[in-house]
């Protein structure tokens, strides 16, 4: 039996629509997320179920005793006039047992003065038991947990409210809440104001939760983790589907076909009864023809309003009102304005292509020290980004994400080591504050700053960004953190990069938003280095994890390098098996390493390339050697891939060979691949001298 109800419910700002028909049930220990691009009214529907605001129509029937909980996105007013501390604040939670503790205290009093009346046992036995049961000994220890696991450290337990900032704040309430246990528990951006590890923290603390969740989330991998049905909400309703957020995109292409489907075939039959109305008519029948097209008029104006979905959903009579049949002509007309039903939300239309191919290696590194004079940040032994490879940096806030990128740029000198991008690299850079932005300029004029492009095909171009009418005329200090944020790629799409450096591409995004770019960065042909807290796009496009960890006691932090996808990182730090772990079975770690310890370089690049049959191999050649280090290197890069390629392709038809028990061909080339064996080895001992 579901413990709300809500039935058409419609909300509108003056004369506008903000959403109508919405209509959704909520069950015990459903865990809800609640999905829709900005400006929807999801916020709304949140405060309109929490009983905070009324609809403007509809109904809601909630259970009796229904005890329920809600965070604000924003909760800065929540303690407004407290003074007590963050402690003291979820002890208020507990008030009734520290009521009950007290008055244990009290008969423990009495009984020690000689007051051993029944009545005075009969009551300290009475509530000892519904102290105990009802959590009495254990609540304190609940509190700290949930107060460290939203990273509040315990120096910070006694700090007044009042002298918190807003997001301090919204912690605060979370945890309250979480301490409170409601029946439903209704959650706007819970993850806001969070580091990594309370977010995972309080994945674990959903994950389990007894109660009924319903959270609005841009934490893509958050809803993956915790809900298992999602909503869908748009203007004229909202839409649920069975599993988590992964599972949700799968159906909802599903359902946007299968509507594509019905409509064309409904549209199909439509024509081909016109077609036989207009027959019949030009062969005198046009009585019969006359019922047909009454029948065929209203099938085209339901459709008009209510969708091809609705229509059989729907009778005329519930629809209501006459219609005058259509002619011939005003019936075709109708039907070819029908367009297919498409409720999705405006998509940017972002395309991301190199001008130029970069060589093998985009990047190099060498015992780089990260940081500023006085003040370093952390160390790595060595890195190497190749073509199309895509690296996830990842750490605390302030460990030196961003300062790696500016160093990579060369507006920072590293304090130690070097860095060498590879050949016809072109950088294109992603600010996370957007601060390559001219705040002082109009949309259209920052955009042709960066690219040179006539007013109105500019328009057309932003107009791909959701940049429409009088929208272009907005100074760049006017627009929202993703309005900026789309500004930002717009550029960033025209310049032709071949390597980008992303400082969280998907900040300030609607899930829309968050899944075109996504979408495009899974198709671009160059490489990329990425820090972002979406973990979803991480785990999506990541080929290796950056792991910065900061230092401790004196120490510099270390940037760990991990190969594989997010999840397989996850698995291996965590200690799960390997079928929960993705690739983490396949996946190894990259820790700072002496030369005597190297791994041999990653060759997994010569899949791609073709070289010619093993008996026309040319050997290598001997020939002077680069005098400078990152001439050597490179060299070495281009006789390891030789080398590589021919030792794989001796390794195929070898195989080959022993299939067909072809003895001679089998003795040539063992022979080849023996020396194809030594001259890797060779390369490989020199590379790692160098490296080291």
């Amino acid at each position: 039996m579901s413990i709300l109800t809500a039935t058409d419910l419609s909300q509108a700002f003056g004369a506008e629509d903000l959403f109508s028909d919405v209509s959704v049930a909520i069950n015990p220990k459903e865990r809800i997320g609640l999905v829709g691009p900005n400006g929807v009214g999801k916020t709304t529907l949140l405060l309109i179920l929490a009983g905070l605001q009324e609809p403007e129509t509809g109904s809601i029937v909630r259970s009796r005793d229904l005890a329920l909980g809600y965070l604000r996105q924003e909760a800065a007013l929540t303690f407004s006039g407290l003074d007590h501390s963050i402690f003291a604040e979820m002890l208020t939670v507990f008030a009734d047992l520290q009521q009950m503790a007290a008055r244990l205290r009290e008969l423990e009093a009495l009984m020690a003065a000689g007051e051993s009346r029944e009545d005075v046992l009969d009551e300290y036995g009475r509530i000892q038991h519904t102290y105990e049961h009802s959590g009495g000994y254990d609540y304190q220890v609940d509190i700290k947990r949930v107060l460290q696991g939203l990273g509040f450290p315990q120096e910070q337990w006694d700090t007044p409210l009042n002298h918190l900032s807003g997001g301090q704040k919204t912690r605060v309430l979370l945890g309250r809440l979480l301490l409170e246990k409601p029946d439903l528990l209704i959650l706007d951006e819970p993850t806001n104001h969070l580091d990594i590890d309370a977010v995972e923290w309080l994945e674990r603390t959903l994950h389990n939760w007894p109660g009924a969740l319903l959270i609005v989330s841009h934490d893509r991998y958050f809803l993956d983790r915790v809900v298992n049905q999602m909503w869908e909400m748009r203007r004229s309703g909202v839409e649920s589907y069975k599993g988590n957020y992964t599972a949700y995109l799968q159906q909802r292409q599903e359902r946007w076909e299968r509507e594509q489907a019905v409509f064309l075939a409904e549209k199909e039959r439509l024509e081909q009864e016109l077609d036989w109305a207009r027959r019949h008519i030009a062969g005198g029948k046009t009585d019969i023809a006359k019922g047909k097209m009454k029948r065929l008029t209203r099938d085209i104006v339901l459709i008009e309003q209510v969708g091809v979905l609705g229509k059989e959903n729907k009778s005329w009579l519930e629809i209501g009102g006459r219609v005058r049949t259509f002619t011939i002509n005003e019936a075709d007309a109708r039907l070819r304005a029908l367009r297919p039903p498409d409720d999705r939300p405006p998509r940017l239309n972002i395309k991301l292509q190199s001008d130029e191919r970069s060589g093998r290696v985009a990047l190099r590194a060498k015992k780089l020290q990260i940081g500023y004079p006085g003040a370093p940040l952390f160390t790595c032994d060595k890195i190497k980004l190749e073509r199309e490879d895509c690296a996830a940096l990842i750490g605390p806030n302030g460990s030196g994400k961003t300062t790696l990128l500016r160093t990579l740029l060369g507006e920072i000198p590293p304090l130690r080591g070097d860095i060498f991008w590879g050949d016809n690299v072109q950088i294109g850079y992603f600010a996370q504050a957007h601060e390559q932005l001219n705040a002082a300029r109009r949309v259209l004029d920052e955009l042709r700053a960066h690219v040179e492009m006539e007013e109105p095909e500019a328009r057309r171009y932003l107009a791909q960004y959701l940049f429409r009418g009088d929208d272009v005329f907005k100074r760049v200090r006017e627009l929202s953190g993703g309005e900026r944020g789309r500004l930002a790629l717009a550029i960033l799409a025209r310049q032709g990069a071949n390597v980008l450096l992303l400082d969280e591409p998907t900040n300030h995004l609607d899930i829309p938003a968050q899944e075109v770019v996504q979408a495009v960065l899974e198709l671009f042909d160059g490489t990329v280095l990425l820090v972002s807290h979406d973990r979803y796009l991480v785990n999506r496009l990541a080929t290796q994890i950056w792991e910065v960890q900061p230092g401790d006691g004196g120490k510099d932090g270390r940037l760990h390098i991990f190969e594989g996808n997010y999840a397989a990182f996850l698995g291996l730090r965590d200690g799960e098996p390997p079928e929960e772990a993705g690739d983490a079975a396949q996946a190894k770690v990259l820790l700072p390493q002496t030369a005597a310890a190297a791994p041999p370089p990653d060759v997994s690049w010569v899949e791609n390339i073709a070289p010619p049959p093993a008996s026309a191999r040319p050997k290598r050649k001997k020939k002077p050697k680069a005098q400078s280090w990152e001439a050597r290197v490179g060299e070495l890069d281009e006789e390891l891939a030789e080398a590589e390629a021919w030792l794989a392709e001796l390794e195929m038809q070898l195989e080959t060979a022993v299939a067909t028990a072809d003895d001679p061909l089998i003795t040539k080339l063992q022979a080849e691949h023996a020396e194809a064996e030594a001259q890797v080895a060779e390369l490989l001992a020199e590379w790692e001298e160098l490296m080291g």
